[in-house]
């Protein structure tokens, strides 16, 4: 069971997950910025990036791909090759050897992809065939949605056995841990919600089938990773994507309950729309129904983010665009530094501009 240190704690308290000690409760969450090489594998430039951020409690990575089906932009990393294996231990190895932790997170898009982006033209799965409303980001540029086809009740158990060899894949790339995105609209969250979730088989219909997906993943890399070495990301009322569920309180209040029965390391939601900032849904409900830690999300700031963990809103915080800007975000915090500014137009691809020439604070040490 995850457990947190028994004093008043903060923001700079260390945290125990599982058999991880977290040096602060500063989190790096997982952010897609389209940089990985040839193949999908990971390069040195994102090796450095990485490095960079190592002061944080915990660095969560951005998405990825537990197949080549499971792809939906470009030049996002996958975890399901040797070569990319390979590309993530150089990665694992760096943030180890500045004394950080790191867990991948595990993604497969649904519907949110294209023919271009996928193997033999294939179109894209999804629980129903539901197309969404928007454009795909693809290697010749925006192109609209298809209608994704159905998965067949058949194919779930290969689906589960990506995840699992995704699972095993992360092990020998030296990684800590790893979060299941269950969020934003891609596969677990389309079936999760009954906006896009029409299915009248085992895996649709009442919230307990519409959820048996994620459970029966969880369930699966359990064997592959201890639970506590495993988190998921939900975001209830998130609709970037075109995703939509009709009662979003009462279905998470059920996916958090679910989730509860198999001890994670943690639970990391999204706190609210990103597309308008709404918030209509009670996230201490969700943080009480759930028997371990809480990371939120979702435009946090310092003080923000300090009164959450002192009110026991939260066990820890998920920090996006300020670690982008800030790869040294624990120190600027703990000395109440200025942040630099994130360059919104180098977040999604590109090279080192926008991504690993951010300054970092430069602090003479005394001597010794």
């Amino acid at each position: 069971m995850s457990s947190v240190t028994s004093t008043q704690p903060n923001l700079f308290s260390p945290l125990n997950v599982g058999s991880l000690t977290l040096a602060n409760r500063i989190i790096m969450a997982p952010l897609t910025r389209n940089r990985a090489g040839s193949a999908n594998v990971p390069t040195d430039l994102n090796v450095l990036y990485y490095a960079q951020r190592a002061s944080a409690g915990l660095i969560i990575t951005e998405a990825s791909q537990i197949s080549a089906a499971a792809l939906g932009y470009p030049s996002t990393p996958g975890i399901h090759s040797s070569e990319q294996i390979a590309g993530w231990k150089k990665v694992t190895d760096a943030v180890h050897a500045r004394g950080g932790l790191i867990f991948i997170q595990l993604w497969h898009v649904g519907r949110i992809s294209h023919p271009s982006m996928l193997p033999d033209n294939q179109l894209p799965v999804a629980p129903s065939a539901i197309c969404p409303t928007g454009e795909a980001f693809t290697y010749d540029g925006m192109q609209p949605f298809v209608t994704p086809r159905a998965l067949k009740l058949e194919e779930i158990p290969g689906l589960i056995a990506d995840y699992v060899n995704a699972a095993k894949n992360a092990k020998k790339a030296g990684f800590d841990g790893i979060e299941i995105h269950a969020a934003n609209g891609y596969l677990l969250d389309e079936f999760l919600r009954d906006g896009s979730n029409h299915r009248t088989d085992a895996y649709g219909g009442d919230i307990k089938n519409r959820m048996r997906l994620l459970d029966e993943v969880v369930t699966a890399l359990k064997d592959i990773w201890p639970s506590h070495q495993i988190g998921v990301r939900l975001s209830p009322e998130n609709q970037f994507n075109d995703i939509s569920d009709s009662q979003p309180q009462i279905t998470f209040n059920a996916v958090v309950d679910m989730l509860s029965h198999h001890d994670l390391a943690y639970l990391h939601i999204l706190e609210g729309d990103m597309l308008n900032g709404n918030r209509h849904v009670d996230y201490l409900e969700l943080k009480k129904r759930f028997n371990g830690l809480y990371m939120a999300n979702m435009g946090y700031n310092k003080m923000s983010a300090e009164a959450a963990i002192k009110e026991a809103h939260a066990d820890m915080i998920a920090f996006g665009q300020l670690f982008i800007a800030n790869p040294d975000l624990p120190e600027r915090f703990a000395l109440d530094a200025e942040l630099n500014e994130p360059d919104q137009e180098t977040f999604y691809g590109g090279n080192a501009k926008g991504y690993t020439d951010y300054p970092t604070l430069e602090i003479e040490k005394a001597p010794i």
